[in-house]
């Protein structure tokens, strides 16, 4: 009886060892299953749900974004309260449409009555102009081109000509070019860099608009001056670089790009354009640089003698940079807080996501503050010491508890997980007033890149993508001292060709040079 016993028990273990290991297998089936349909979901919402990346409606409808800012302003100590800000009377905007700028040439067209009607009908006398009624119109020129000849008249002694063998003509030496023997004038180059590399029209369209007056300019003479435009512009871009490890702060970002004459590659290969932000305060420099890879050494070699703050988002490549002696990596909230919006589009824990995503929302509020108010870098850190602090050990409680409770596989815990992992990084911004708690910059600065490749699609040559990445340097490091892309880069065509030394290619750097001096200079 006891034998029969212990095998009874003995089945009975077994048979519960086996239920228990059907119930963890289903239990791991259950949340494979739900990681599938988390990224089923949020797959079908980056098909055919909105792109852009939005503050929640309700956020923006209860307007809790601007009373919160004011109200915590108001608990600012006395010392630290930033000027008053007073708001003008609510005015009604003058109806009817805008002016016309008073600079543009004016073209007067008179609409007079007939001389047989200017008799009174009363008495016969002549009737006398009291006044005019004037209105304006706006009439736009297709391209308007203009065949500059350049003549140069030769001289010669009539006496020594045919008589002595050392007999000389005298003729005055061609401007320097910047594309010798081309017909490219310093204007034709900055419209046509300036229409692709700004406004995204690619050079197969220009020649067709340029065919519709009548100018036969192929594709491919274009591609040819804007590689040639790209070597000559390399001194300012080393220039600019120069300037950025110069900065206390550097911004870094990549997107791909496609090349299709890459030695060694296939045409479908990806390469990348890189994109560096930085400099001194208020005179902002960028760098665009064109590599076949996305490893860390580009990067890397790039910041060769740089020490300071590099604020990235949270791919692993950076990890080299952020082991350079000197260097503090900063991460991105912008980054932290997708990850949390991906979690809400796919319906998964959705309250949590939502509750982190409020506190990242308060955290903004306190940039809102600064901003708002004007305050300077000391201000800044003072404020976020005071405010932004206790939302990050709320934040990362938070975390901390999520981390215990969420599966790593899924939306949620990837979200968790990857702002634990940048944690530090993502918390530096509150010691420095200068600092951001984002890489917002930088993004917006290879923004342009993109979308001009969604219309070009991809550079031919690798030569191609080089020139890409100077003329980008130049044309986004103007337009973020303030300067017309185009009134700098036809400034900067005109002078480039005579310089030759540092001191002269310093003195076309956009941060040296006002708005209204590189329009006057043109």
């Amino acid at each position: 009886m006891g034998g029969a016993s212990n095998i009874a028990l003995d089945d009975v273990e077994e048979l519960r060892r086996t239920v228990v290991s059907q119930d963890q297998a289903l239990q791991s089936q259950e949340k494979t299953i739900n990681v599938l349909k988390e990224e089923i979901r949020l797959l079908k919402h980056r098909l055919y749900g909105h792109k852009a990346d939005r503050w929640s409606t309700e956020e923006v409808q209860q307007g809790r974004l601007f009373n919160e800012a004011e109200s915590a302003a108001a608990e600012l100590p006395d010392q630290e309260q930033p000027p008053s800000i007073s708001v003008a009377a609510h005015s009604r905007r003058p109806r009817g449409r805008r002016p016309l700028p008073e600079d543009l040439p004016r073209e007067e067209v008179v609409h007079d009555i007939p001389e047989d009607q200017k008799i009174c009908g009363c008495c016969g006398a002549p009737l006398s102009r009291i006044g005019e009624e004037t209105n304006e119109k706006l009439k736009l020129i297709p391209q308007r081109l203009i065949a500059v000849r350049h003549i140069r008249p030769k001289y010669a002694c009539r006496e020594c000509q045919g008589v002595r063998e050392d007999a000389k003509i005298k003729i005055a030496e061609l401007p320097e070019e910047l594309i010798p023997k081309s017909i490219a004038t310093a204007e034709l180059l900055a419209c046509l860099l300036a229409s692709k590399f700004v406004d995204g029209l690619p050079f197969y369209r220009q020649e067709r608009i340029l065919a519709r007056v009548g100018v036969d300019l192929s594709r491919a003479t274009m591609c040819h001056w804007a590689i040639m435009v790209g070597r000559r512009l390399e001194p300012v871009v080393e220039l600019l670089g120069k300037r950025i490890r110069a900065g206390p702060y550097v911004q870094i970002d990549e997107t791909t790009l496609q090349v299709l004459k890459e030695p060694g590659r296939a045409a479908q290969s990806k390469s990348y354009m890189w994109v560096y932000r930085g400099g001194e305060t208020g005179k902002t420099s960028l760098v665009y640089q064109y590599f076949p890879s996305r490893s860390g050494d580009v990067p890397f070699e790039f910041l060769d003698d740089y020490a300071g703050y590099v604020q990235t988002d949270g791919y692993k490549g950076y990890e080299k940079v952020g082991r350079k002696p000197g260097i503090l990596m900063l991460g991105c909230w912008a980054h932290a807080r997708r990850k949390f919006v991906e979690v809400t589009k796919a319906n998964a824990a959705g309250h949590n996501a939502h509750d982190m995503l409020e506190l990242i929302r308060r955290l903004y509020e306190v940039e809102h503050i600064a901003e708002q108010n004007k305050l300077v870098a000391e201000q800044i850190a003072q404020l976020r010491q005071q405010k932004a602090q206790p939302i990050l050990a709320e934040i990362k409680k938070q975390l901390d508890a999520l981390h215990e409770q969420t599966p790593p596989q899924g939306a949620l815990g990837k979200a968790v997980g990857y702002a634990l992992g940048q944690w530090d990084r993502l918390t530096r911004y509150v010691d420095d007033g200068m600092l951001r708690p984002d890489n917002n910059l930088a993004e917006n600065a290879i923004r342009p890149f993109v979308v001009g490749r969604k219309a070009w699609l991809f550079c031919d040559t690798p030569a191609g993508a080089y020139a890409s990445a100077a003329i980008f340097s130049v044309i986004e490091t103007a337009k973020a001292n303030g300067h017309e892309p185009y009134w700098y880069l036809r400034f900067l065509f005109d002078r480039l060709v005579s310089a030759e030394t540092t001191e002269d290619y310093e003195k076309l750097l956009p941060q040296n040079l006002r708005p209204e001096d590189v329009v006057r200079g043109t």
